[in-house]
């Protein structure tokens, strides 16, 4: 299982929310790129990077530290926040990120995404599938879409989707533990799918969790902030988990 840490920007700064909630910022470093090359120096091979300030304002903005991170780090970076359009994901592209990220757009503008998909391939397009009761909520997680989980991904993986990151929004910056249950239902019902745990890990022991229910990956973000894991033990864990 791919260990992948989140950065979280807001104004230029590394910060993480409390379920998606603006008013809940807390900014944990100044500078991006030292988070990512600290992340780099201890084995890591992903980044999942989140414009927060695109999320808000529905378009990218925060792509002059992707070109940072990206041309000073060999990290695998995928994005997210603010991507609805051909310029944002081609600019997003341009600057570096391996694959985009896209939930609201996918609920929102279908044809679009299904056009991205189509046109970049299923390597390079992560479907966002984030949830509160199994609901897709959309728009930083301010509002629920109505449409069933199960529904919106059968959907995409008839349009060949692979990538898909599921959040469950309640777990998500509480550091209580992640929502095991729905990975592993989602992870029976569609084996097709390589799906990315997020949200809730809350120590060592929960990423050892996901990893025994087979999933690709799992995203952390708050955990490692706020020191409930070092880079040290993830750099041991990558290590058992994905032995080269």
């Amino acid at each position: 299982m791919l260990i992948i840490p989140a950065i979280d920007i807001i104004n230029g700064k590394c910060v993480r929310l409390t379920k998606g909630d603006y008013g809940s910022v807390k900014t944990y470093n100044e500078d991006p790129l030292e988070v990512a090359l600290a992340f780099e120096d201890h084995g890591l091979c992903r980044l999942h990077l989140v414009d927060l300030d695109g999320a808000r304002e529905k378009h990218v903005v925060n792509y002059k530290i992707l070109d940072k991170i990206a041309s000073r780090t060999k990290l695998f970076i995928d994005f997210g926040g603010g991507v609805q359009s051909d310029d944002d994901i081609q600019m997003v592209f341009d600057y570096g990120a391996s694959q985009v990220t896209g939930g609201s757009i996918a609920v929102k503008k279908p044809e679009l995404f299904s056009e991205w998909l189509r046109n970049y391939g299923a390597e390079k397009i992560i479907l966002g599938a984030d949830v509160i009761d199994k609901k897709i909520a959309v728009s930083g997680w301010q509002e629920s879409s109505g449409m069933h989980l199960f529904d919106f991904l059968e959907n995409y993986i008839e349009q060949n989707i692979k990538y898909v990151i599921s959040t469950d929004v309640s777990k998500d910056g509480m550091l209580m533990g992640p929502a095991g249950d729905l990975y592993k239902e989602i992870s029976e019902r569609y084996e097709s799918l390589y799906l990315i745990a997020s949200g809730g890990v809350s120590g060592i022991d929960d990423l050892v969790t996901l990893s025994e229910l087979g999933l690709y990956g799992a995203i952390l973000g708050k955990a490692i902030y706020e020191g409930r894991i070092t880079l040290s033990d993830l750099q041991k864990l990558n290590e058992q988990l994905n032995p080269h």
